[in-house]
Protein backbone atom coordinates (compact mmCIF):
# COMPACT_ATOMS: atom_id res chain seq x y z
CA UNK A 1 0.00 0.00 0.00
CA UNK A 2 1.29 3.83 -0.21
CA UNK A 3 1.34 5.53 2.91
CA UNK A 4 2.39 8.72 3.89
CA UNK A 5 5.23 8.72 7.18
CA UNK A 6 8.39 9.94 8.65
CA UNK A 7 11.36 8.23 9.77
CA UNK A 8 12.56 11.11 11.90
CA UNK A 9 11.14 14.23 13.17
CA UNK A 10 11.65 17.40 11.42
CA UNK A 11 9.79 19.93 8.52
CA UNK A 12 7.75 18.67 6.51
CA UNK A 13 10.24 17.64 3.85
CA UNK A 14 10.20 14.69 6.16
CA UNK A 15 7.45 13.07 4.84
CA UNK A 16 7.82 10.54 2.60
CA UNK A 17 5.23 9.29 0.33
CA UNK A 18 6.02 5.36 -0.06
CA UNK A 19 4.96 1.72 -0.81
CA UNK A 20 5.24 -0.28 2.77
CA UNK A 21 4.06 -3.33 3.17
CA UNK A 22 -0.16 -4.39 4.13
CA UNK A 23 -1.39 -4.25 7.56
CA UNK A 24 -2.56 -8.17 8.55
CA UNK A 25 -5.31 -8.42 10.81
CA UNK A 26 -5.04 -10.63 14.59
CA UNK A 27 -8.25 -12.51 14.94
CA UNK A 28 -10.40 -9.49 16.53
CA UNK A 29 -8.92 -6.57 14.33
CA UNK A 30 -10.07 -5.66 10.96
CA UNK A 31 -8.35 -3.86 8.30
CA UNK A 32 -10.10 -0.52 6.85
CA UNK A 33 -9.51 0.66 3.40
CA UNK A 34 -9.33 4.40 4.03
CA UNK A 35 -11.66 6.74 2.11
CA UNK A 36 -10.34 9.83 3.92
CA UNK A 37 -8.46 11.51 6.97
CA UNK A 38 -8.03 14.48 8.74
CA UNK A 39 -5.63 16.59 10.39
CA UNK A 40 -5.23 17.23 13.50
CA UNK A 41 -2.36 19.84 15.35
CA UNK A 42 -0.91 16.50 16.74
CA UNK A 43 0.01 15.70 13.58
CA UNK A 44 1.98 18.72 13.17
CA UNK A 45 3.44 18.69 16.69
CA UNK A 46 4.85 15.42 16.76
CA UNK A 47 6.31 15.66 13.11
CA UNK A 48 8.13 18.79 14.24
CA UNK A 49 9.50 16.88 17.33
CA UNK A 50 7.90 19.53 19.83
CA UNK A 51 6.27 17.03 21.69
CA UNK A 52 5.48 13.06 21.18
CA UNK A 53 3.51 10.72 22.90
CA UNK A 54 4.27 8.13 25.05
CA UNK A 55 4.86 4.92 22.81
CA UNK A 56 5.18 6.54 19.48
CA UNK A 57 7.80 4.66 17.16
CA UNK A 58 9.33 5.40 14.09
CA UNK A 59 8.47 4.99 11.33
CA UNK A 60 5.45 6.89 12.13
CA UNK A 61 1.92 7.49 10.29
CA UNK A 62 -0.07 10.06 11.51
CA UNK A 63 -3.50 10.08 10.84
CA UNK A 64 -6.22 9.50 13.91
CA UNK A 65 -9.35 10.56 12.17
CA UNK A 66 -10.28 7.50 10.01
CA UNK A 67 -13.06 6.47 7.98
CA UNK A 68 -13.50 3.83 4.87
CA UNK A 69 -14.61 0.38 4.30
CA UNK A 70 -13.86 -2.77 6.04
CA UNK A 71 -11.23 -4.83 3.37
CA UNK A 72 -10.67 -7.52 5.60
CA UNK A 73 -11.35 -9.28 9.21
CA UNK A 74 -9.45 -11.61 11.14
CA UNK A 75 -10.98 -14.75 12.06
CA UNK A 76 -12.96 -14.13 15.60
CA UNK A 77 -14.35 -10.72 14.03
CA UNK A 78 -18.32 -10.76 14.65
CA UNK A 79 -19.07 -7.16 14.55
CA UNK A 80 -18.51 -5.67 11.02
CA UNK A 81 -18.20 -7.81 7.68
CA UNK A 82 -16.54 -6.84 4.59
CA UNK A 83 -17.66 -3.80 2.92
CA UNK A 84 -18.97 -2.17 5.98
CA UNK A 85 -18.58 1.41 6.02
CA UNK A 86 -17.36 2.79 9.41
CA UNK A 87 -15.41 4.95 11.51
CA UNK A 88 -12.58 4.39 14.07
CA UNK A 89 -12.24 5.24 17.58
CA UNK A 90 -8.39 6.34 17.57
CA UNK A 91 -8.31 5.75 21.73
CA UNK A 92 -7.00 2.39 22.24
CA UNK A 93 -8.02 2.06 25.74
CA UNK A 94 -10.30 -1.30 26.19
CA UNK A 95 -9.13 -3.60 23.16
CA UNK A 96 -9.51 -6.74 23.13
CA UNK A 97 -6.18 -9.25 24.22
CA UNK A 98 -6.84 -11.29 20.59
CA UNK A 99 -5.92 -7.80 18.79
CA UNK A 100 -2.53 -7.31 17.69
CA UNK A 101 -3.12 -3.35 18.98
CA UNK A 102 -4.30 -4.59 22.80
CA UNK A 103 -2.19 -3.82 25.85
CA UNK A 104 -2.02 0.17 25.36
CA UNK A 105 -5.09 0.83 27.11
CA UNK A 106 -3.50 2.72 30.08
CA UNK A 107 -5.77 6.28 29.85
CA UNK A 108 -2.49 8.11 32.08
CA UNK A 109 0.33 6.14 30.75
CA UNK A 110 1.28 5.00 27.62
CA UNK A 111 -2.35 5.37 25.64
CA UNK A 112 -1.97 4.24 22.76
CA UNK A 113 -3.74 6.42 19.54
CA UNK A 114 -4.17 4.97 15.88
CA UNK A 115 -2.56 7.54 14.22
CA UNK A 116 -0.82 9.00 17.05
CA UNK A 117 1.84 6.15 18.45
CA UNK A 118 0.97 3.44 15.93
CA UNK A 119 0.16 3.44 12.16
CA UNK A 120 -2.96 5.44 11.18
CA UNK A 121 -4.93 6.75 8.38
CA UNK A 122 -1.89 8.50 5.92
CA UNK A 123 -2.14 5.61 4.29
CA UNK A 124 -4.47 3.71 2.35
CA UNK A 125 -5.03 1.03 4.49
CA UNK A 126 -5.45 0.86 8.56
CA UNK A 127 -5.11 -1.99 10.96
CA UNK A 128 -8.08 -1.33 13.60
CA UNK A 129 -9.72 -3.70 16.65
CA UNK A 130 -12.80 -4.50 15.91
CA UNK A 131 -14.30 -2.88 18.80
CA UNK A 132 -13.28 0.32 17.80
CA UNK A 133 -15.26 0.43 14.68
CA UNK A 134 -18.99 2.51 14.76
CA UNK A 135 -21.10 1.60 11.28
CA UNK A 136 -21.84 4.90 9.05
CA UNK A 137 -25.74 5.60 8.21
CA UNK A 138 -26.01 5.36 4.13
CA UNK A 139 -26.93 8.59 4.29
CA UNK A 140 -24.06 9.84 6.07
CA UNK A 141 -20.76 11.17 3.61
CA UNK A 142 -16.95 10.42 4.55
CA UNK A 143 -16.25 14.11 4.62
CA UNK A 144 -18.69 14.52 7.30
CA UNK A 145 -18.25 11.67 9.18
CA UNK A 146 -14.14 11.97 9.60
CA UNK A 147 -14.39 15.30 10.88
CA UNK A 148 -16.10 13.38 13.95
CA UNK A 149 -13.42 11.14 16.35
CA UNK A 150 -10.52 13.56 17.51
CA UNK A 151 -12.65 17.16 17.69
CA UNK A 152 -15.62 16.03 18.60
CA UNK A 153 -14.76 13.59 21.16
CA UNK A 154 -12.20 15.98 22.75
CA UNK A 155 -15.00 18.46 22.99
CA UNK A 156 -17.50 15.97 24.41
CA UNK A 157 -15.25 15.10 27.10
CA UNK A 158 -14.18 18.23 27.89
CA UNK A 159 -17.39 20.24 28.16
CA UNK A 160 -19.84 17.46 29.22
CA UNK A 161 -17.25 15.33 31.14
CA UNK A 162 -15.17 17.39 32.78
CA UNK A 163 -16.95 21.13 32.98
CA UNK A 164 -20.22 19.52 33.40
CA UNK A 165 -22.20 22.31 31.12
CA UNK A 166 -25.90 23.32 31.54
CA UNK A 167 -28.72 24.22 30.07
CA UNK A 168 -28.78 27.85 30.72
CA UNK A 169 -25.30 28.79 31.67
CA UNK A 170 -23.02 30.63 29.16
CA UNK A 171 -19.56 29.38 27.67
CA UNK A 172 -16.90 30.44 26.11
CA UNK A 173 -14.51 28.84 23.37
CA UNK A 174 -11.48 30.21 22.28
CA UNK A 175 -9.98 29.54 18.85
CA UNK A 176 -13.33 28.93 17.16
CA UNK A 177 -12.04 28.40 13.50
CA UNK A 178 -10.34 24.74 15.27
CA UNK A 179 -11.86 21.60 14.36
CA UNK A 180 -12.20 20.63 17.98
CA UNK A 181 -13.95 24.28 18.56
CA UNK A 182 -16.22 23.63 15.88
CA UNK A 183 -17.17 20.76 17.55
CA UNK A 184 -17.57 22.42 20.85
CA UNK A 185 -20.21 25.73 19.83
CA UNK A 186 -21.96 22.97 17.75
CA UNK A 187 -22.23 21.16 21.71
CA UNK A 188 -22.75 23.50 23.76
CA UNK A 189 -25.76 25.36 21.59
CA UNK A 190 -27.24 21.88 21.11
CA UNK A 191 -27.41 21.69 24.80
CA UNK A 192 -29.24 24.90 25.54
CA UNK A 193 -25.74 27.05 26.35
CA UNK A 194 -25.39 30.61 25.13
CA UNK A 195 -21.74 30.42 23.30
CA UNK A 196 -19.20 33.33 23.29
CA UNK A 197 -16.79 32.75 20.52
CA UNK A 198 -13.43 34.20 20.31
CA UNK A 199 -10.70 33.80 17.08
CA UNK A 200 -7.26 35.40 15.78
CA UNK A 201 -9.27 37.59 12.60
CA UNK A 202 -12.66 38.60 12.12
CA UNK A 203 -13.20 36.91 9.46
CA UNK A 204 -13.26 33.57 11.24
CA UNK A 205 -15.14 35.47 14.07
CA UNK A 206 -18.06 36.11 11.04
CA UNK A 207 -17.79 32.30 9.83
CA UNK A 208 -18.07 31.17 13.71
CA UNK A 209 -21.56 32.63 13.64
CA UNK A 210 -22.79 30.52 10.70
CA UNK A 211 -22.19 27.90 13.98
CA UNK A 212 -24.65 29.36 15.66
CA UNK A 213 -22.47 31.33 18.15
CA UNK A 214 -23.90 34.18 19.74
CA UNK A 215 -21.31 36.80 20.69
CA UNK A 216 -17.86 36.82 18.51
CA UNK A 217 -14.57 38.76 19.43
CA UNK A 218 -11.47 39.04 17.84
CA UNK A 219 -8.67 37.86 20.53
CA UNK A 220 -6.06 39.28 18.88
CA UNK A 221 -7.72 42.86 18.63
CA UNK A 222 -9.93 42.73 22.04
CA UNK A 223 -9.39 42.75 25.44
CA UNK A 224 -11.49 39.44 26.36
CA UNK A 225 -12.25 39.88 29.55
CA UNK A 226 -13.55 43.08 29.30
CA UNK A 227 -16.00 41.80 26.35
CA UNK A 228 -16.92 39.06 28.11
CA UNK A 229 -17.96 40.62 31.01
CA UNK A 230 -19.74 43.27 28.89
CA UNK A 231 -21.81 40.07 27.37
CA UNK A 232 -22.96 38.70 30.51
CA UNK A 233 -23.99 42.24 31.72
CA UNK A 234 -20.89 41.97 34.55
CA UNK A 235 -21.14 38.38 36.03
CA UNK A 236 -18.89 36.71 33.48
CA UNK A 237 -18.81 33.63 32.19
CA UNK A 238 -20.25 29.97 33.68
CA UNK A 239 -17.37 28.28 32.01
CA UNK A 240 -14.25 28.68 29.77
CA UNK A 241 -13.50 25.87 26.75
CA UNK A 242 -9.56 26.07 26.18
CA UNK A 243 -7.09 24.42 23.85
CA UNK A 244 -5.00 27.66 23.15
CA UNK A 245 -3.49 28.07 26.39
CA UNK A 246 -0.54 30.73 28.06
CA UNK A 247 -1.75 32.98 25.07
CA UNK A 248 -5.35 33.15 26.58
CA UNK A 249 -4.91 32.03 29.90
CA UNK A 250 -5.43 35.64 32.04
CA UNK A 251 -7.86 36.86 29.67
CA UNK A 252 -9.69 33.62 30.31
CA UNK A 253 -9.75 33.42 34.04
CA UNK A 254 -10.45 36.88 34.14
CA UNK A 255 -14.10 36.10 32.41
CA UNK A 256 -15.12 33.81 34.73
CA UNK A 257 -17.82 34.51 37.10
CA UNK A 258 -17.57 33.07 40.89
CA UNK A 259 -16.94 29.76 40.91
CA UNK A 260 -16.88 29.51 37.05
CA UNK A 261 -14.74 26.68 35.38
CA UNK A 262 -11.90 27.03 33.34
CA UNK A 263 -11.88 23.43 31.08
CA UNK A 264 -8.75 22.83 29.44
CA UNK A 265 -7.41 20.35 26.89
CA UNK A 266 -4.86 21.54 24.63
CA UNK A 267 -1.61 23.67 24.96
CA UNK A 268 -1.24 24.81 21.02
CA UNK A 269 0.32 28.40 22.49
CA UNK A 270 2.87 26.79 24.99
CA UNK A 271 3.14 24.19 27.82
CA UNK A 272 3.89 26.85 30.66
CA UNK A 273 1.01 29.19 31.82
CA UNK A 274 0.78 31.56 34.62
CA UNK A 275 -2.32 32.02 37.39
CA UNK A 276 -2.74 36.00 37.08
CA UNK A 277 -4.14 36.15 40.24
CA UNK A 278 -4.27 33.61 43.34
CA UNK A 279 -6.49 35.73 45.15
CA UNK A 280 -8.57 35.99 42.41
CA UNK A 281 -8.64 32.42 42.13
CA UNK A 282 -9.19 31.60 45.53
CA UNK A 283 -11.83 34.53 46.29
CA UNK A 284 -13.88 33.75 42.96
CA UNK A 285 -14.07 30.32 43.70
CA UNK A 286 -12.42 29.42 40.13
CA UNK A 287 -11.55 25.90 39.02
CA UNK A 288 -8.98 24.76 36.62
CA UNK A 289 -10.06 21.61 35.51
CA UNK A 290 -7.74 19.47 32.69
CA UNK A 291 -9.55 17.42 30.09
CA UNK A 292 -8.28 13.93 30.49
CA UNK A 293 -8.71 11.37 27.96
CA UNK A 294 -12.02 10.35 26.84
CA UNK A 295 -13.48 7.15 27.89
CA UNK A 296 -14.29 3.92 25.38
CA UNK A 297 -18.01 4.49 26.13
CA UNK A 298 -18.04 7.44 25.52
CA UNK A 299 -17.16 7.05 21.70
CA UNK A 300 -20.51 5.55 20.86
CA UNK A 301 -22.58 8.26 23.08
CA UNK A 302 -21.32 11.11 21.33
CA UNK A 303 -21.77 9.12 17.85
CA UNK A 304 -25.26 8.47 18.23
CA UNK A 305 -25.65 12.28 19.11
CA UNK A 306 -23.79 13.34 16.16
CA UNK A 307 -25.19 11.61 13.83
CA UNK A 308 -28.71 12.45 15.13
CA UNK A 309 -28.09 16.35 14.66
CA UNK A 310 -27.60 18.39 12.32
CA UNK A 311 -24.25 18.54 13.07
CA UNK A 312 -21.71 20.25 10.59
CA UNK A 313 -17.99 20.56 10.31
CA UNK A 314 -16.84 22.78 7.48
CA UNK A 315 -13.88 21.91 5.10
CA UNK A 316 -11.39 23.96 4.53
CA UNK A 317 -9.03 22.09 1.95
CA UNK A 318 -9.06 18.52 0.75
CA UNK A 319 -5.60 17.06 -0.45
CA UNK A 320 -4.23 14.04 -2.01
CA UNK A 321 -2.55 11.92 0.23
CA UNK A 322 0.67 12.97 -1.72
CA UNK A 323 0.25 16.38 -1.03
CA UNK A 324 0.43 15.23 2.91
CA UNK A 325 3.46 17.74 3.50
CA UNK A 326 1.19 20.94 2.22
CA UNK A 327 -1.70 20.12 4.40
CA UNK A 328 0.35 19.89 7.31
CA UNK A 329 2.16 23.19 6.42
CA UNK A 330 -1.14 25.07 5.75
CA UNK A 331 -2.49 23.17 9.40
CA UNK A 332 0.71 25.29 11.23
CA UNK A 333 -0.01 28.06 9.40
CA UNK A 334 -3.05 28.21 11.15
CA UNK A 335 -5.18 29.79 7.97
CA UNK A 336 -8.21 27.54 7.48
CA UNK A 337 -11.11 27.41 9.44
CA UNK A 338 -13.00 23.69 10.28
CA UNK A 339 -11.33 20.61 8.92
CA UNK A 340 -8.08 19.89 6.70
CA UNK A 341 -8.75 16.28 4.75
CA UNK A 342 -6.93 13.96 3.31
CA UNK A 343 -8.03 11.14 0.50
CA UNK A 344 -5.43 8.70 -0.57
Amino acid sequence: MKALLYHVPGLSDVLQYIDVPDPTPGARDVIIQVAATALNHLDVVQRNGWYQMPGMTFPHIAGMDVVGTVAAVGRDVSRVKIGDRVVVDPSLSEVPTESKLSGMGDIYGALGVIGATVAGGYAQLCLVPETHVHHLPDELSWHRAVTFPTAWLTAWHAIFEIGKLQRGETIMIHAAGSGVSVAAIQLAKHAGATVLATAGTDEKCQQAKTLGVDFTCNNRTSDVAAWARNITNGSGVDMVFDHVGPALWAQSMFSLKPRGRLVNCGNTTGDTATIPSLGFMFHMGIQILGSDPYRYSEFAQAWKVFIGGNFQTPIDSIFHLSEGAAAQEKMQSNNFFGKILLEP
